[in-house]
């Protein structure tokens, strides 16, 4: 009987798996980094989502070892709305990945950063309320992390599979075939 090394068990990776949330949201205080806050302006990306030449990474915790995605391969995407940095990640299929999306799926892991360079003059600095707060305006935007402790709380990171599209797609067919069903039976 052969001896098996290393045997694992495959994935089930039926249908691609994204995940997609904030990286960032504009205009929100950070966490304390030190003797300072931090909030982004809605300008700070700008730079890098415009240029679609701009190499960022999608990683875990800000481990370059632990890629996720990459914007040049076309499984990260990147945008700004009015609330923050957007993505959608690709996830691959490997082990770190399957198991980091298990803890999205269970909500341990559930916020992102981002990790950036601020480019000249791409930053200002105030007081507010006796602590000291820059506000970011412009920045090369090196990679984004889904991480388990951000240094901006109010970063969201979720899944979204063709399977729970395809899921909810299907539920709400069964609910609009219930509502009519209600509805014919209200005129017999």
């Amino acid at each position: 009987m052969p001896i098996l090394y290393g045997a694992a068990e495959t994935a089930d990776w039926k249908s691609p798996t994204h995940l997609v949330g904030y990286a960032s949201v504009f205009n929100r205080l950070s966490e304390d980094l030190g003797g300072f806050r931090e909030q982004i302006s809605p300008s700070a990306f700008r730079r890098t989502v415009e240029d679609s030449e701009a190499d960022v990474r999608a990683l875990v915790n800000h481990d370059s070892t632990m890629v996720l995605g990459r914007r040049i391969s076309g499984t990260l995407e990147l945008s700004t709305d009015e609330h923050g940095l957007k993505i959608k990640i690709l996830m691959p299929q490997t082990t770190y990945a399957r198991d980091l999306t298990e803890l999205v799926r269970r909500g341990d892991v559930s916020q992102m950063s981002f990790g950036f360079i601020v480019q000249p003059g791409g930053d200002n600095w105030d007081i507010r309320d006796g602590q000291r707060v820059r506000t970011v305006t412009d920045v090369q935007l090196l990679e984004v992390s889904v991480v388990s402790v951000p240094a901006y709380p109010d970063t969201t990171v979720a899944l979204r599979s063709r399977d729970s599209w395809d899921g909810r797609r299907a539920r709400q067919s069964r609910e609009r075939v219930i509502r009519l069903l209600n509805i014919s039976r209200s005129f017999q």
